[in-house]
């Protein structure tokens, strides 16, 4: 059995793997690559553009060439903010060269690992496996003019939005995030794809250390802790208990966590409460 790639942990176990990372940049882009460094929690200083970003994993191809970042995301779906850090990536490169040049292409992926609710402009919603943006411009009878390489693709495995007419490169993907995520769904692996082969081998729990698996159950308590504040951060109204100063819908959500429970540590850095005020729900709550 797999362990979930919407873990964090286990996330940035796979994808920070050199034969992985190339060969999924490879099965999306087509473009073969060579990285000797991965870096996870990537932030540039100082911040590009006065924005501090922080990138889940990224990587600079060894000739240069390529920058490539990978993002997880299963909550706070907006879509500008992906936009945003992939232009931040094209300021950075401007900030460092002489001309108005950007040397080196960008490749983004972001992985959507949570169902989520998103509307088009007009008003439809969004029911794709696979979305891809690139930034070159296009005549009026809409023919593509190829001038830059750079692309962001957004990858969302749930199964309820899977097509037949899917390409296999990006299908065999999608199917090892949705095996690994939806634990009884039933899927054959591409185990013929390198990087699905090694993903799946790194990912499987019989050979995950125990420092992997204590640090895949505190993101648990992470993700857990996120979804409650996010069910909690608009409530309204006095609630028994409040301690002044604090959101009322984090106090909620705290006392949430220490039902399903999550320790305090994670509730400390997800809520902001101290150890003697989330000490003072446990009393209220036994």
């Amino acid at each position: 059995m797999l362990a979930p790639l919407d873990n964090e942990t286990i996330f940035k176990k796979v994808f920070t793997d050199n034969e992985v990372f190339q060969q999924f940049v490879k099965d999306l882009f087509d473009v073969d690559i060579v990285v000797s460094k991965i870096e996870t929690e990537k932030k540039f200083d100082p911040p590009i553009a006065n924005i501090d970003i922080k990138l889940d994993i990224y990587a600079e191809t060894d000739d240069h060439r390529f920058v490539i970042e990978i993002q997880k995301i299963d909550y706070d779906y907006n879509f500008n903010r992906f936009l945003n850090y992939f232009f931040s990536l094209l300021i950075e490169q401007q900030r460092k060269g002489a001309k108005y040049e950007i040397p080196q292409t960008v490749l983004g992926v972001v992985v959507l690992t949570r169902p989520y609710k998103i509307n088009q402009i007009t008003g439809e919603p969004i029911h794709e496996n696979v979305m891809t943006i690139d930034f070159d411009p296009r005549n009026l009878a809409d023919e593509r003019i190829k001038l830059w390489r750079h692309k962001l693709l957004f990858l969302n495995p749930n199964a309820k939005y899977k097509k037949d007419s899917t390409p296999k490169n990006y299908q065999d993907w999608l199917d090892l995030f949705s095996v690994s995520i939806n634990q009884k769904t039933k899927i054959v692996l591409n185990l013929n794809n390198k990087g699905i082969a090694k993903a799946s081998k790194l990912a499987e729990y019989d050979n995950l250390d125990p420092k992997t698996i204590a640090e895949m159950k505190i993101a648990e308590e992470k993700k857990a802790m996120i979804s409650l504040i996010e069910n909690e951060s608009k409530t309204e109204g006095k609630i028994e208990g409040k301690i002044e100063g604090i959101n009322e819908g984090m106090i909620i959500a705290a006392k949430n966590g220490i039902t399903a429970g999550v320790s305090n540590d994670i509730i400390r850095i997800m809520t902001g409460l101290s150890d003697s005020q989330i000490d003072e729900l446990r009393k209220q709550i036994e």
